[in-house]
């Protein structure tokens, strides 16, 4: 019997072939031996991530008005998703484009992955992947800041040398 990630990984692949990348997800059944809390695996996506299934019987939908920039036809028009998940009260807001269907898919990512850090906590595959950002950030800093050390050093060693000279 072949082990369930190699099962995971053949079924992923053939999927892979039949839809193509198109960011599309693949839920995995309980049924077929998947250990733990279930997952969503996306296909696509740079960084491949076990997400909690949502399901829909959990979830209040709203439709609300939009605000910000757009005008009237951004105030008119109710295409701001908000979604509650009713089990945890997580409550997420989405109105980044004017489609509504685009809202309502983009809300339900950004759901399952406050769930994802709600459930894991510390241990969540998007806080590490942040936390080594932040840390990649703090390694760019500080190397630029020793690159302008060393012109400034440089520049005072030019600007000494020509008063040198001078004289």
């Amino acid at each position: 019997m072949s082990s369930p990630l190699s099962v995971h990984q053949r079924l992923f692949s053939a999927w892979k072939q039949r839809w193509g990348s198109s960011g599309a997800s693949l839920v995995l059944p309980q049924s077929w031996g998947v250990t733990g809390w279930p997952c969503v695996f996306a296909a696509g996506k740079k960084h491949q991530i076990d997400l909690p299934v949502v399901h829909e019987e959990d979830l209040d939908e709203q439709f609300v008005r939009g605000s910000g920039p757009g005008g009237q036809a951004t105030n008119k028009t109710s295409n701001c998703v908000v979604l509650r998940h009713v089990p945890t009260g997580i409550v997420v807001k989405c109105h980044q484009t004017r489609s509504v269907d685009l809202n309502r898919k983009r809300t339900r990512e950004i759901l399952r992955e406050k769930l994802e850090v709600a459930y894991k906590g510390e241990e969540s595959e998007l806080m590490k992947m942040k936390k080594e950002s932040i840390q990649r950030k703090q390694e760019k800093r500080k190397k630029v800041n020793e690159n302008m050390e060393k012109k400034r050093r440089f520049k005072e060693m030019l600007y000494s040398d020509q008063e040198g000279d001078k004289c």
